[in-house]
C-alpha cells in the first residue's frame, strides 16, 4: 500500500493566473494552475496525445488547451473533453501559509 506525502512544489506567489507552471517531483512533470477564481489545480504535465507540455497551454475557466493541437482537459477531473478521449492524473492540492503542496 502507497502512502500519500504531502510535498511543498511551490510559493503561491509563484503562480499567476491562466498561467500553467511546471514542477517536477518525484520524477513526475506536474502542471500547476490558478485559475481566475482562485483555485489551484494540480495535473499530468504531459498531454495523452501528443505528448505536449500542458503548463504552456491556454487556461479558460477551467480547461487548459494543449498548446500542440487544442485538446481541451479539464483542470478539476483531468478528463479530455469531446471529441478528443483520454484523461491525466489530477493531484490534491493544499495551501497552507502561503505555500502550494502536493498529496503525492
Amino acid at each position: 500500500m502507497h502512502t500519500l506525502e504531502k510535498i511543498k512544489v511551490a510559493a503561491l506567489d509563484d503562480l499567476t493566473p491562466l498561467i500553467g507552471k511546471k514542477v517536477i517531483v518525484k520524477d513526475k512533470q506536474i502542471g500547476l494552475f490558478l485559475t481566475e477564481d482562485g483555485t489551484i489545480h494540480a495535473i499530468n504535465n504531459v498531454c495523452p496525445h501528443k505528448q505536449g507540455p500542458l503548463s504552456e497551454g491556454t487556461v479558460a475557466g477551467h480547461t487548459v488547451f494543449c498548446p500542440l493541437h487544442d485538446s481541451q482537459i479539464d483542470l478539476k477531473t483531468g478528463l479530455v473533453q469531446d471529441p478528443d478521449e483520454g484523461c491525466v492524473e489530477v493531484y490534491t492540492v493544499e495551501v497552507e501559509d502561503g505555500d502550494v503542496y502536493l498529496w503525492l
